[in-house]
């Protein structure tokens, strides 16, 4: 059987309410339900409110990025892309089916709107750090790139580089998303949002259920430095 990609052009009709039934379309073994839904109000804001792409420009060199890098629980992403019409709603019951473009780990290939194949801890980053140095070298400056990592990702020696690198660059579009389910090995006095601090960029921290604190930690004016928000949610 041959693995098929999808279409986009979909007609969205969902809002933010529709998001649970949207997920449990998808069922089976190694769904990381945790994972997902722990992701699930911090995304709806973001695709909802904030970030500048659309089914019908996915792929515009102008395009805001997003790029999950906690692909191992991707569920909540593929219910909000549906919900924004990057794919039928109709696909969801397939999630991690032979041949089904919906993988337990996001594939890019295969789906409209995903930017990098993602699961591996510590690679969302860096890739992020990557897209915005070549953004700023192509003199697209009004492209944003967001990046969600998980608060366990930290745990990575690859994300204290990137973080070390983007606070010295003064990678102004770069947007890191840190979901705080308390899964961290490791932690920082102050919190997670001081190391971030620590390396020169803006960083704020917020409740990753309130949708108006994640959307004013968002569009929070951060001239010249990267820019975190710290999403707090209840414990893994």
């Amino acid at each position: 059987m041959t693995t098929t990609t999808l279409d986009t052009g979909q007609t969205a009709s969902f809002g933010y309410h529709d998001i649970p039934r949207l997920m449990s379309l998808m069922t089976g073994d190694e769904k990381h339900s945790t994972a997902a839904t722990s992701t699930l109000d911090a995304l709806w804001v973001l695709y909802d409110r904030v970030l500048r792409v659309s089914p019908a420009e996915f792929d515009s060199p102008e395009r805001d990025r997003f790029l999950l890098s906690k692909g191992h629980g991707p569920m909540a992403y593929y219910a909000v892309l549906a919900a924004k019409g990057f794919l039928p709603a109709s696909v969801l019951p397939t999630f991690g089916a032979y041949a089904s473009p919906l993988g337990h780990h996001p594939d890019r290939t295969l789906v409209p709107g995903v930017e990098i194949g993602s699961g591996s801890l510590g690679h969302g980053l860096p890739i992020a750090v990557g897209t915005a140095l070549g953004l700023r070298a192509q003199g697209r400056t009004d492209s944003r790139v967001w990046v969600l990592i998980g608060d366990a990702e930290l745990d990575e020696g690859s994300n204290h580089e990137a973080i070390a690198y983007a606070g010295a660059a003064g990678l102004e579009q770069l947007h890191t998303l840190v979901i705080d389910n308390s899964s961290a090995t490791h932690g920082w006095r102050g919190g997670i949002a001081s190391r971030f601090e620590a390396a020169g960029w803006s960083a704020t921290t917020v409740d990753g259920r309130d949708h108006e604190a994640l959307y004013a930690a968002y569009t929070l004016p951060h001239p010249g430095r990267s820019h975190a928000v710290v999403a707090r949610v209840e414990p893994k």
